[in-house]
């Protein structure tokens, strides 16, 4: 064959495989298997397994029965780290769960999952929605051409839960972090302009959350059974950038380290010591207004509605100050042992909602791999 032809050919069948990748990534959820699970005659819903053993439930109309938990979220609630294009693109696309929502790996040295800790209490069904580059955004602007190379949006992670035909019991909302480019949108030479922009951004974010959260909390209306719903602060950033101060220093006795430190900054020009602060402040009062958001929708629904939303700092206050709660390539994202700092204190938050919707009560004190 004619080395251009082989190469054209070569490149042709790339593209179509990165494709392939990019688009059943994007259009694929993950979701845990709990038979197993209820076949233990001690486990909650195992008059439902027995039905289906006799043929009298088929194995959908049996996962249907069990409590469903859905996660929306961005990279940190993923096995994401910034490395070589062709690992990101697989990360973000195609590698779910081994995260801290929804890792499945009973090994010691795993992440010890939220779903593996509720798995502990009840049998159920987890579905990850979460997307690495994902963002809040106002949904008005309809699908893009090859929108599958994109990262999932608030409004699209939205339409996909929306178009399930079993709605979540639980849905999990941590997500933000990528709206934080203050930069992009005030100039950073003008600081007399910094604190209206950042009041701005804030206000901007938190009505453009309130328009998908609002379709959310619309659909779980129309359900019979109870609903509930946790709205995550975003992240500490102050701990975080500790430990990503830790890995700086380590890095300059051993430059080995952190092959992908750098890399960070041209992904996220808003870590940078410079804007660091600001990045911080915003964040704050994102959470402030996502806490104001949730406070009137509660006022809206009443004391007697069948949804309920509580607004958790339980991730905005986690301690990531260790460097070893960040990733060893980027310095960035959470390394095995931030995930499971993330995932004891997502389910430390479960308790009000779990009892609401008559799934089980946490134990005080679960037990750990």
């Amino acid at each position: 064959m004619n080395p251009g032809i082989r190469l054209c050919f070569r490149a042709g069948v790339l593209f179509i495989g990165m494709l392939w990748i990019l688009g059943c990534g994007s259009l694929a959820t993950s979701r845990s298997s709990t038979l197993s699970a209820i076949s233990n005659p001690g486990y909650p819903h195992h008059s439902d397994y027995l039905e289906y053993q006799q043929g009298r439930l088929t194995e959908a109309q049996l996962l249907e029965r069990l409590p469903h938990i859905a996660m929306i979220g961005d990279s940190l609630s993923r096995d994401f780290y910034v490395a070589s294009l062709l690992s990101m693109i697989w990360r973000s696309k195609m590698n779910h769960g081994r995260d801290w929502f929804l890792d499945t790996d009973p090994s010691a040295n795993s992440v010890y999952s939220l779903y593996e800790r509720l798995a502990q209490e009840t049998p159920l069904v987890a579905w990850e929605y979460s997307s690495a580059g994902g963002k809040v955004d106002s949904g008005g602007g309809g699908k893009r051409f090859l929108w599958f190379w994109y990262p999932l949006s608030l409004s699209q992670q939205t339409n996909l839960i929306l178009e399930e035909k079993r709605f979540p019991d639980l849905v999990l909302l941590w997500i933000g972090h990528n709206n934080l480019h203050w930069e992009w949108v005030v100039d950073p030479r003008r600081p007399e302009e910094i604190e209206a922009g950042l009041q701005k951004m804030a206000a901007n974010f938190r009505q453009d959350y309130e328009r998908q959260l609002g379709r959310l909390v619309e659909r779980a209306q129309e359900q019979k059974p109870r609903r509930a719903f946790i709205i995550f602060g975003l992240v500490n950033f102050k701990s975080f950038f500790a430990a990503r101060d830790a890995a700086e220093g380590l890095r300059k006795e051993n430059p080995n380290l952190y092959p992908y430190f750098e890399a960070g900054y041209k992904h996220y020009e808003t870590m940078k010591p410079e804007y660091r602060g600001n990045m911080t402040k915003l964040a704050l009062m994102i959470n402030e207004e996502l806490r104001a958001m949730v406070g009137e929708f509660n006022e809206k629904l009443g004391g007697d509605s069948q949804v309920r939303l509580e607004y958790s700092d339980a991730l905005a206050t986690a301690d990531f100050s260790d460097v070893e709660s960040i990733h060893r390539i980027d310095a960035w994202h959470p390394s095995t042992k931030g995930h499971n700092v993330l995932a004891e204190a997502a389910f430390g938050a479960l308790g009000p909602s779990l009892d609401f919707l008559g799934i089980v009560p946490l134990q005080k004190n679960a037990d750990s791999k």
